[in-house]
Formats: structure tokens, C-alpha cells, sequence
């Protein structure tokens, strides 16, 4: 513990998102990353754990990760860690905040149009007992700080900073009505005109809300973006 906590730190900015093999675990090594990340979060998972066998809460859950994952990854994002029913992606270079806009997005189309499709065709018991397969979505954009945890043989990379932190809250948001997708104003102001207009009407809805105890303005969105 002592060699742990008095180890100064050795950082370097990072220009591709690091895996946990680049940051040594031992010797206090340290990334220093301008990324958008995003949160991808099931909703009623309480619901699907507490009404629903676990064979099927785990179809639901494999089946709305595996969705969300490959939006991510087929718009550039990297996958850095899975959180229960939860997935986080990483985005950098000079388009990764409407990379990470058009991912969510799409998440929002592809759970409504592909993965209930499929779930309510083979498991018809949970349209019957009123559960809807939907992801909340948050993304914020700023440097984090990413260093590895944990011990040899059981480690994995931790992001902190600002970023990470305020995209998690967001994902934690739940609204009644069609609202899936929740982003900063950073974010918001670097999207380009596709991520930002549909058929020249803006897709996102500013407010201001309360985010980890924090008053922020942020925009919401009940848009979807076709795959």
C-alpha cells in the first residue's frame, strides 16, 4: 500500500484509446485522454430481474449489450468496460462527438425496430407481462484520467475524471415519454449538421437538470437514427 499510494505518477497523453495491456499495472502508469464517452444502461432492469426467470433477464440483457456494442464499435467507439447491464464506449479523433451521437441514436432505433422484435418473437411472455426493451444513453465529452486496478491476473482499466463520471449519470436518467438519449452541452455545440438536424429540425431538446448533484444544462433527444 505504500508503494502504491507514494508512487508518483508517470502519465502520457494518449492518442488511441488505451487497452489494458498498454498501462503498466504496478507502476502507477497513467493515460491522459481528450474522449467523448458514452454509457449505454438498460432500463427496468429491476423489473426483468424481480418478474422474470434469469434465463430470460439474461437473453434480454446479452441481447441489448450485444446490440449496443456493435453500434459503438461500427461508429469507432471502443468498448472499455461492462457494468452488469451497462456498457461504456470510448471516442476519439476530430468527429467523436457526432460518432458518439449517431451510436446512441442508433441504439435507440435498433432496440425499438431489431432487439423487441426478436425478443417479443421468441420470448412472447415478456410483451404480455409489459416489459419494453430500452437503453438510456448519456455522453460527455472532456480529458480523462485512465489508469489499470485491481491485482495481477484480475485488473482492468478506470477512467476518471469529469467525463466519465457526468456520461454515467446522464445513462441513469429515466423520463416518462420517448426520451433515450442525453448529452452535454460540449457535446451538443461539436455535433455537425447530421447529428444535430433532422430534415433542418434541431433533434435535441435543451434543460436544465440536476447531474450527480450538479445543475447542468443538457439536451435530450427521442430521436432515432436508421442503421
Amino acid at each position: 500500500m505504500d508503494k502504491l499510494v507514494g508512487t508518483p505518477w508517470t502519465t502520457r497523453d494518449g492518442q488511441v484509446v488505451p487497452g489494458t495491456d498498454d498501462v503498466k499495472l504496478y507502476s502507477n502508469d497513467a493515460v491522459n485522454l481528450n474522449a467523448v464517452y458514452l454509457y449505454a444502461d438498460l432500463l427496468g432492469s429491476t423489473k426483468l430481474a424481480r418478474d422474470f426467470r434469469p434465463e430470460t433477464a439474461g437473453k434480454v440483457i446479452r441481447a441489448s449489450l450485444r446490440t449496443a456494442s456493435t453500434i459503438i464499435k461500427r461508429q469507432g467507439g471502443e468498448i472499455r468496460s461492462y457494468d452488469g447491464d451497462r456498457v461504456m464506449g470510448i471516442f476519439i479523433g476530430d468527429s467523436k462527438n457526432s460518432s458518439a451521437v449517431k451510436a446512441a441514436l442508433q441504439i435507440n432505433a435498433a432496440m425499438q425496430e431489431i432487439v423487441q422484435l426478436a425478443l417479443y418473437t421468441k420470448l412472447p411472455h415478456l410483451e404480455r407481462d409489459g416489459f419494453v426493451p430500452r437503453m438510456s444513453v448519456g455522453i460527455a465529452s472532456g480529458e480523462a484520467f485512465i489508469a489499470r486496478a485491481g491485482v495481477r491476473d484480475s485488473s482492468d482499466l478506470v477512467s476518471i475524471g469529469r467525463a466519465p463520471n457526468v456520461a454515467a449519470k446522464l445513462s441513469d436518467i429515466r423520463e416518462p415519454g420517448q426520451y433515450r438519449t442525453y448529452i452535454t452541452a460540449d457535446v451538443y455545440k461539436m455535433l455537425n449538421e447530421a447529428s444535430k438536424l433532422s430534415e433542418g429540425v434541431d433533434m435535441w431538446e435543451a434543460r436544465n437538470a440536476e447531474v450527480g448533484g450538479e445543475q447542468m444544462r443538457i439536451y435530450r433527444s427521442s430521436y432515432r437514427w436508421s442503421l
